[in-house]
């Protein structure tokens, strides 16, 4: 298949778009599930403090990022706002939380952030919420 195929047949774009967002959101949403345990049985909270917040404070905006804005994701809902969130996130666990690691231990945190990068730059596609709004907004011509 060559870039041309998806310039005369959008489809298969929208299609792959579907797959990654199902795909990264849910594998996403398993890290941030026992974060959001961690959050929720509010006992004693060590988390990465990175704006100097407070480790509960950073744990909830990670929590927002991993598990809420996945929702997002998976959904297509305002999807490239909620890859930005994510994007930040991983920017974070990759430079500053795994800065002075090995590559192996931040390689999952650049993966997710450069599909994060496609997510932003080609949208949700078609088969998402935001494609239905965009579809309703064309159609009635807001």
């Amino acid at each position: 298949m060559s870039y041309q195929n998806l310039k005369t047949n959008p489809l298969i774009l929208d299609i792959v778009l579907l797959v990654v967002r199902l795909f990264i959101g849910f594998a996403m949403i398993s890290h941030g599930y026992p974060n959001l345990q961690t959050l929720i049985d509010g006992g004693d909270i060590k988390f990465f403090d990175f704006l100097g917040l407070g480790p509960k404070i950073s744990l909830g905006l990670t929590v927002f990022a991993e598990f809420v804005c996945s929702i997002f994701i998976i959904l297509g809902l305002f999807t490239r706002i909620a890859a930005g969130f994510l994007l930040f996130t991983m920017s974070v666990a990759a430079f500053v939380v795994h800065g002075e690691d090995p590559f192996d231990k931040r390689e999952s945190s650049l993966l997710y952030l450069s599909i994060y990068v496609i997510i932003i730059t080609l949208g949700a596609g078609r088969f998402s919420v935001d494609g239905m709004i965009e579809k309703r907004r064309r159609s009635s011509d807001w």
